[in-house]
């Protein structure tokens, strides 16, 4: 769809040129978040533009939420964190799009929604390519054995 910020995403991961793809499931693809605030932070987008779960087919849709939790299952594995966060809310992106927020005890807030911590400061911690790298091959490798 024009103008839509995942299915944009979408299309540079068919192209070859989204740095933080980590790879591609059935319904979805899966991508390493832009800033690393929260380690392991990562997305699954639902790969045609959708904007509402329940509109999905119902297999189609109970294969969209195994994928979520098999990539939370890579992430907890991979990264330890003492909670996961997911959401799916779609109100400024309106495209399906689980975040898997990774949570750990030394959070600003571990008690409070990730959105309760300023964006400036949320989106503030960039990874350097290396260790980009490294975690997006850690996360494929973990997904493919789940």
């Amino acid at each position: 769809m024009e103008n839509c910020l995942v299915c944009e995403r979408i299309k540079s991961i068919k192209a070859g040129t989204n740095p933080n793809f980590v790879c591609e499931l059935e319904t979805s693809y899966v991508v390493l978040g832009d800033s690393q605030f929260f380690r392991g932070y990562t997305l699954l987008l639902f790969k045609t533009h959708s904007t509402e779960l329940h509109q999905l087919d119902k297999e189609v849709r109970n294969k969209f939420l195994q994928e979520m939790a098999l990539v939370a299952q890579a992430v907890h594995a991979v990264f330890k964190p003492q909670k996961i966060n997911y959401e799916l809310l779609g109100n400024k992106y309106p495209h399906l799009h689980w975040h898997i927020f990774p949570r750990y005890e030394d959070d600003p807030k571990p008690l409070a929604p990730v959105w309760s911590i300023e964006e400036q400061v949320r989106n503030n911690t960039l990874l350097k390519k290396e260790e980009r790298q490294r975690i997006i091959v850690q996360l494929r490798d973990e997904i493919q054995n789940c």
